[in-house]
């Protein structure tokens, strides 16, 4: 398995990966045409995030998206890990460990004054959580609220 930053090549896969993750974790069918676009404004404008993937034999196996958040309280970014998919085939072997480890190894020698490595998990799912746990990753006191706008209207 090697880890490796994702080119434009990768956006087929990661939009499958992450439609599959949406449909997996939150029962949600999302707009694969939106999909598709959001994740090439990724690769189109690298300030809205970037793509690390894991794969294996050539065919990619794992995926997740880092952001960033600046910290005024802490004078320091935080990296934010999201998306993160495993192929189900491929969990259980340390696909997620290995792509964590890169991006853990990446906030060192970035220029970015790294703080901290942040995630959303779904508050039932109780494997990823102790996935992230024994990675040393713990759960905060904050709880995620938030107001999603619709455009939809928009002229």
């Amino acid at each position: 398995m090697i880890v490796r930053s994702a080119g434009a090549d990768d956006a087929p896969a990661i939009v499958a990966y992450n439609l599959a993750l949406a449909l997996e974790s939150e029962e949600l069918a999302l707009d694969a045409d939106a999909v598709a676009r959001g994740v090439a404004h990724v690769f189109m404008d690298p300030s809205r995030g970037r793509y690390l993937v894991a794969e294996a034999d050539g065919v990619m196996i794992g995926q997740l998206m880092l952001t960033w958040e600046w910290s005024d309280w802490r004078d320091g970014t935080f990296w934010w890990i999201q998306s993160v998919y495993v192929a189900p085939e491929h969990r259980g072997q340390g696909v997620f460990k290995s792509l964590f480890q890169e991006v853990i190894r990446q906030s060192y020698e970035s220029d970015d004054d790294v703080c901290g490595i942040r995630l959303y998990v779904e508050r039932d799912n109780a494997t990823a959580q102790r996935t992230y746990a024994q990675l040393g990753m713990h759960e905060t006191a904050y709880r995620l609220m938030e107001l999603v706008l619709d455009r939809s209207d928009e002229s």
